[in-house]
């Protein structure tokens, strides 16, 4: 399912960024620092471009496309993500939206306010490792069903 294999390529993608921008320890004075050092403001771009656009992609089309591969139509993003709660592909529907509130801060605290920024790229960090399930766990319905699946790598 072209779905699921678009996923896990963002995915790899993601937890790769998340993986070198995380191993060292993020402080106030690392983000404050980011003005400075270009090497940095590209992975915290690339992180946040990357969770964005995973969790858009799961939210807008992968739950969307399993849901309807079960006969379901869930017309709202809270009825997508109660589904997809429902399935235990998905933990927390609230998780899930708190994360999509994390990318806006991402995106606007930025350049304007230090500590708000910190905490949610902090957030973001560990709001990746519920995306990264969501996707596995997504795959493992599709081998239950047995869909075919172009990789079989887990996050």
């Amino acid at each position: 399912m072209l779905a699921l294999a678009i996923a896990r390529k963002e995915a790899s993608h993601l937890r790769y960024t998340q993986t070198t921008l995380f191993h060292e320890a993020i402080d106030e004075a690392w983000v404050t620092e980011l003005d400075d050092n270009e090497e940095r403001a590209e992975k915290v771009d690339a992180f946040v471009s990357r969770f964005g656009r995973l969790q858009d992609f799961i939210g807008e089309k992968l739950i969307p496309r399993f849901a309807a591969l079960l006969g379901e139509n869930p017309k709202s993003l809270l009825d997508m993500l109660a589904f997809a709660e429902k399935m235990e592909w998905l933990k927390s529907a609230e998780n899930f939206i708190a994360a999509r509130k994390l990318r806006n801060l991402l995106v606007h605290e930025y350049m304007t306010d230090t500590q708000l920024f910190l905490q949610a790229l902090l957030s973001a960090n560990a709001a990746t490792d519920m995306l990264l399930a969501v996707v596995n766990a997504i795959a493992g319905e599709a081998g239950r069903l047995s869909l075919p699946s172009p990789q079989t790598k887990r996050f």
